[in-house]
């Protein structure tokens, strides 16, 4: 059984940073494609970063510049450092994997469909 568990959010101020992280364990085979994504309050869940097993990365335009993901393949660990963070940063984070059995077109990456398994999520809240 696969098991997504994030940590590493909490409540910071306007310009700070945090990093999440996410464990990954029970897989069959390696994730290839493995993401952040987040849901703003009254928002529907949107892709913030992708990274693939290669460490290609791709990001939603509000992460440029200010998100960088990356993942220990070894570890099945996957990170998200968040750096200059905005009130409009403040969501839930969850992390997400693929099978690993398919190669997902990059410019799905940061939709849903190409992931299979989702964490429970970590709250991150940003005041002004």
């Amino acid at each position: 059984q696969v098991l997504l568990v994030e940590s590493g959010g909490g409540s910071v101020q306007t310009g700070g940073s945090l990093r999440l992280s996410c464990s990954a364990s029970g897989y069959r085979y390696s994730p290839y494609l493995m993401a952040w994504f987040r849901q703003r309050p009254g928002k529907e869940r949107e892709g913030v970063a992708a990274i693939n097993s290669y460490r290609t990365t791709n990001y939603a335009d509000s992460a440029k510049g200010r998100f960088t993901i990356s993942r220990d393949n070894a570890e099945n660990t996957l990170y998200l450092q968040m750096s200059n963070l905005k009130p409009e940063d403040t969501a839930m984070y969850y992390c997400a994997s693929d099978y690993g059995t398919t190669y997902a077109n990059y410019n799905d990456w940061l939709r849903q469909s190409p992931y299979n398994y989702w964490g429970q999520g970590t709250q991150v809240t940003v005041s002004s």
